[in-house]
């Protein structure tokens, strides 16, 4: 067997999404070229035009589920794939979109209110995460994913190991750096204490709260974050908001009542869940 057969097959697959956690792959630039050297990259329209036909050793999916044709294809893809993991918040928690979830009228009432032919429009009325449609392997977290951890992914794919990859909090991250807490020194709402570290703490190292784009921690208390955000007086629609950002359907994010609260006003909610 040629050492090019030998190599595992990789293919990159775009969903509902922004294009990003496939951006962060093309980021690694030097380290790609190894990553090249040592996996076939069988389908990733991002990159190359080249494609070779499946079945694929690993598959890797960027975006949720949000149209029928979509939901679909994952099942295809979960056919000729023999490992499949998902990367990124939309991926994993369905994203940003995934505030229509919350909107309890069917998606098809606002369609006519953003597209100018809505005819021509072929939506879900959810947005959902790939695990909701077939069984994965894992994923790697955050908005866009840290390229690094893409990169300790496929090293373990390659070399049959199991990736290490962070799922303590965002604050042990901010210790680490000796970053001053945003949250108890100046009173600053931050998602840092239930959010998974990956992206280095930009945002508090800038005296700015987190945003939660990591998704949540191994052991997320939203409960006590959300008393601690009362304490600050901030209004009880800003910390609903607060939660339904990039991992607005993930469960870890969800707050004590959340199943009753009364969802925001649609002008609102419009403008805005691993190995």
């Amino acid at each position: 067997m040629s050492e090019a057969a030998a190599k595992p097959t990789l293919a990159v697959w775009k969903f509902s999404s922004c294009d990003g956690c496939q951006l962060s792959i093309l980021d690694l630039e030097e380290e790609l070229l190894d990553i090249v050297g040592a996996v076939e990259i069988a389908y990733f329209p991002e990159m190359t035009r080249a494609v070779v036909k499946g079945p694929y050793d690993v598959s890797l999916v960027e975006g949720s589920v949000t149209t029928p044709e979509e939901a679909e294809r994952i099942a295809e893809i979960r056919e000729n794939s023999k490992i499949l993991i998902t990367l990124g918040a939309c991926a994993v928690a369905g994203g940003i979109q995934a505030l229509r979830n919350f909107d309890g009228a069917d998606a098809h009432a606002w369609v006519p209110t953003v597209y100018a032919h809505p005819e021509y429009i072929s939506t879900l009325s959810t947005s959902t995460a790939i695990s909701d449609h077939i069984d994965i392997q894992g994923s790697v977290q955050g908005c866009p994913p840290n390229k690094y951890h893409l990169l300790e992914l496929i090293g373990s794919l390659v070399w049959g190991r199991t990736p290490n990859l962070p799922t303590h909090s965002q604050c042990l991250d901010c210790k680490v750096k000796g970053n001053v807490c945003v949250l108890v020194a100046h009173g600053t709402p931050c998602l840092g204490p239930v959010t998974r570290a990956g992206c280095g703490s930009v945002c508090p190292s800038y005296h700015r709260g987190c945003y939660g784009c990591h998704g949540p921690a191994e052991t997320p208390n939203m409960d006590a974050l959300t008393t601690r955000w009362r304490s600050l007086g901030v209004a009880e629609d800003d910390i609903v908001r607060g939660r339904r950002m990039f991992y607005a359907w993930d469960p870890g994010f969800v707050g004590p009542g959340e199943e009753h609260h009364k969802q925001p006003a649609a002008e609102t909610t419009r403008g805005q869940g691993s190995i």
